[in-house]
């Protein structure tokens, strides 16, 4: 390796990582997702937490979650991390309601936990990882990733087991939780488990992807080959249109 190779690999390797950065953060939401992933259970256990009352600590967690969707409508954003919000707000909502029971506001969310966690180890182990095919589209490189990039398969397995352990070990947590403690503890505690766990996989997925390989643009090798076969057509209608003239000429001789 020469003195002029070494900027380059690290120029090259500074975009990967850059690269990676932007579509974990376009993947997750960035800030304003994990705000809107705290903020109605937030908000749902602090007035439950004064004054115990079921209605209004649901009525507030769905309201202000409708109003980060329509904040993002307004603002022309994208809004399937609101809406994702939206969802898992109604179903607890919807269940506390029905079962009078407020703990039973986080039951939807845990159980949703604890199947994305065993939906990320058992992809794993069945060869495909979870995290592959959520951020496999985000980089642009669909399914390639398995038969054509065994370095990015890999480090989508670590990323996977990474999320899957760390969802397992929260819910290993809050599950005892739900039965043996009250609602405002088991709220403040799921609370406080929102943004650190989360940004911790989200670190180490980024860790893995940016010791990988460059992923395969699919979608720049499709126009490539569209571009190749539109000048191959071209080609031979350019042949075909000498061929026919060279022919009419001969005809004209003779």
């Amino acid at each position: 390796m020469t003195s002029l190779d070494k900027p380059t690999e690290d120029t090259q390797t500074d975009d990967a990582r850059a690269v990676t950065e932007a579509a974990l953060f376009e993947a997750f939401g960035g800030v304003r997702g994990m705000v809107e992933t705290v903020l109605p259970g937030l908000l749902f256990v602090t007035i439950f937490t004064i004054n115990k009352d079921l209605h209004l600590s649901a009525i507030a967690a769905l309201a202000v979650s409708l109003l980060l969707v329509v904040v993002r409508l307004v603002m022309r954003d994208t809004v399937k991390h609101a809406f994702s919000g939206v969802f898992g707000v109604a179903f607890g909502v919807v269940f506390a309601m029905m079962t009078g029971n407020a703990k039973n506001f986080y039951l939807p969310g845990m159980l949703y936990t604890l199947g994305l966690g065993l939906a990320y180890v058992i992809t794993t182990l069945a060869g495909v990882p979870l995290m592959g095919l959520i951020l496999g589209p985000v980089f642009k490189e669909n399914l390639s990733w398995r038969t054509r990039n065994p370095g990015r398969k890999k480090a989508y397995s670590k990323a996977s087991y990474a999320w899957g352990g760390i969802l397992l070990a929260k819910c290993a947590i809050l599950f005892p939780l739900y039965w043996w403690a009250d609602t405002a503890q088991l709220g403040w505690v799921l609370v406080a488990l929102k943004i650190p766990p989360f940004l911790l996989a989200v670190w180490l997925t980024w860790v893995f992807l940016a010791k990988a390989p460059a992923p395969i643009d699919v979608f720049a090798e499709m126009e490539a080959e569209e571009k190749a076969e539109e000048e191959r057509k071209a080609a031979q209608a350019a042949e075909r249109g000498d061929t026919e003239a060279t022919a009419g000429r001969h005809r004209r001789e003779a």
